[in-house]
């Protein structure tokens, strides 16, 4: 047995950037490529962000400009700007920050001096311009190190802080930003600050009414009965109830999207049922009270208290250092605030028993049929041969969590091939017989009815909402063929249906597999289009081997292992307001033959006539 040395060469001492560098995922989560919701370009510019939106909650600067140009970001805040005797100090330097001091920032999101730091870090350039009673210091970075300090100069600009910076590819990879993603970010921004403008590449944010504006936002169709609006200091509630499945919920503290929830959201949902039950005198069940709810909670706590860096889960218990525990200051004004509202809205009060009466009936009318199925999905998940899990358990705070992943596929040989080249830490794999069931149309009493789809819920453990989701990244992995695109279509509607914040919240996924291979003696490429293939062709030389894969399970496992792993692509499932998802999973999907034969009829002949042209 060998023995491993331990003396004084082997302890270390990182400098800051070193540190952040070598475990990023303590600071920013996942790194990943841009194509999640909370992959960590995303997570840079929040930081940036943050500090920012800081200005404008302590009364400084009405507008925020912010430009993203290939991979460069840029974010200019009209604030106080950053005291320029400790400019550099306070983006390269840990634990320095003026947000130590209660007196600078009462409710801020940042609190821990690392945010920025972190940015400079993982970035190969970053530079930082503080404005300041015509005054103006500049520092330029790359990958944390200070490159040029320059000295402080007069200006004509108007006060506040500018950062540049390009995350670091050699961090990231082959990184780029969804526009999309990113104008949901700083939307709700305005949402939670009222009157902040913000200029995003040409486009203006601005919010008059707060979280109405948020749900608006976020609902494909108006609510059951209007937006329920109720604020109060540090406090801001909106909800209403829609025709889904399921709750669908936007938490924030601070300004800061904990998109995890936190005590904040679990109390807010224990307030609510509670006062329901007070209002009407009823002991409903908790499932049926929330059923189809859309809601949004904002608090503004001191020195709040996160899981972690990234701040997706509020840990506080209370309000601040001498105030109420956040569960008792929750549900003192929703037991006010909404039993008021109730009494004085009559026909909103009336919806909602109806709403409640309707979700009861249907709770009861598959309560056995819910208890068959879960104790079958117990029964097989001890012997199932369909999930191939991963070892992260989904209820520890493992970092790795954020990437945690759930590959769906469909075959014996492609299941195969992606089990035995996962990471099996962070992957698991479901197996589909044959195409899943088209589901549109149809009650929840189908997901417990059907084997199929039981045992996906029971594996994405989501039967009681999404909170405690098993896997982040849920992977349709199919075939780019027919059979394949129709197993994604079924699969989609399925989450639609059923589970629709899986989507909202930027969880499901493509899985893109390559189409050719070129390879010559020396050198393998992979190919996801013909035009990378031609590329390929020209740079390997004369006569290079070509194939072309049919499918999944055509790819070895010595292969596949390349295409799952940290190069991994995937195509996100998007959703917008203005996808009018009822009207196309009803002409796909739904029994109207006759009209999806003349759309197909109609596409051909214009796919004929275009190939007549180019002849």
């Amino acid at each position: 047995m060998s023995v491993v040395g331990y003396s004084e060469e082997h302890i270390k001492t990182l400098e800051w950037r070193e540190h952040i560098r070598l475990r990023p995922g303590m600071y920013i989560g996942k790194l990943g490529d841009g194509s999640s919701q909370d992959d960590g370009v995303y997570v840079l510019l929040k930081e940036v962000m943050d500090n920012a939106v800081d200005e404008y909650m302590m009364g400084f600067g009405k507008k925020i400009d912010v430009a993203i140009n290939g991979n460069e970001v840029r974010v200019r805040d009209y604030g106080r700007g950053i005291p320029l005797g400790k400019v550099t100090e306070a983006v390269s330097r840990m634990n320095t920050g003026a947000k130590y001091d209660s007196r600078a920032f009462k409710k801020s999101v940042g609190l821990n001096g690392v945010g920025v730091k972190a940015v400079n870090a993982l970035s190969s350039k970053f530079v930082i311009r503080s404005l300041r009673d015509g005054q103006i210091k500049v520092s330029e970075f790359g990958h944390g190190l200070l490159l040029k300090d320059h000295p402080i100069k007069t200006t004509q600009e108007e006060n506040g802080v500018e950062v540049i910076f390009q995350p670091d590819e050699a961090m990231f990879g082959n990184y780029y930003f969804i526009s999309e993603y990113v104008d949901s970010m700083l939307k709700n921004y305005v949402y939670l600050n009222s009157g902040l403008i913000i200029n995003f590449n040409g486009t203006k944010f601005l919010s008059r009414n707060g979280l109405v504006d948020l749900l608006n936002e976020n609902m494909s169709k108006e609510g059951l009965y209007p937006i329920v609006h109720l604020k109060g200091d540090d406090i801001e509630i909106a909800f209403t109830h829609g025709l889904q499945y399921g709750e669908d919920y936007y938490s924030f503290v601070n300004g800061q999207n904990t998109t995890q929830g936190g005590i904040h959201l679990l109390a807010f949902r224990e307030a609510y049922v509670k006062t329901i039950r007070d209002f009407y005198k009823k002991d409903f069940d908790p499932s049926d009270i929330r059923s189809s709810i859309i809601a949004a909670i904002s608090i503004k706590v001191e020195e709040p208290i996160f899981e972690s860096q990234t701040k997706t889960k509020l840990g506080s218990k209370d309000m601040g250092p001498e105030g109420p525990s956040v569960r008792n200051f929750i549900n003192e004004f929703v037991k006010k605030q909404l039993d008021d509202y109730l009494h004085k809205n009559p026909e909103t009060a009336r919806i909602i028993l109806e709403k409640i009466k309707d979700a009861e009936k249907e709770r009861k009318a598959i309560s056995s049929i819910q208890k068959l199925a879960r104790d079958k999905a117990k029964k097989v998940s001890l012997h199932n041969k369909k999930l191939r899990d991963c070892r992260i358990h989904y209820n520890s705070n493992d970092a790795r969590k954020l990437d945690s992943t759930i590959f769906i596929t469909e075959g014996d040989s492609a299941s195969g091939s992606i089990t035995k080249s996962r990471d099996v830490e962070t992957q698991a794999v479901f197996s589909l017989r044959g195409k899943p069931l088209n589901s549109f149309g149809l009650t929840k009493k189908i997901v417990y009815e059907n084997e199929e789809f039981n045992l996906l819920q029971s594996a994405l453990n989501v039967e009681d909402g999404i909170d405690d989701l098993r896997y982040n990244n849920i992977v349709i992995a199919t075939d780019a063929d027919v059979d394949g695109m129709h197993i994604r279509l079924l699969l989609l509607t399925f989450f639609l249906q059923f589970f629709p914040e899986l989507v909202k919240k930027g969880h499901v996924f493509i899985l893109q597999t390559p189409l050719f291979r070129v390879r010559n003696k020396k050198e393998t490429r992979y190919c996801y289009t013909p035009e990378e293939k031609a590329k390929a062709i020209k740079a390997l030389g004369p006569n290079p081997e070509i194939t072309r894969f049919k499918g999944l399970g055509e790819i070895s496992p010595d292969e596949f292992k390349y295409f799952i792993g940290k190069d991994m692509r995937l195509e996100p499932v998007r959703m917008k307001k203005d996808d009018a998802v009822n009207g196309y999973l009803e002409f796909y999907m739904g029994k109207n033959t006759p009209d999806r034969q003349d759309f197909i009829i109609e596409n051909l002949r214009m796919d004929e006539d275009l190939v007549e042209q180019t002849r």
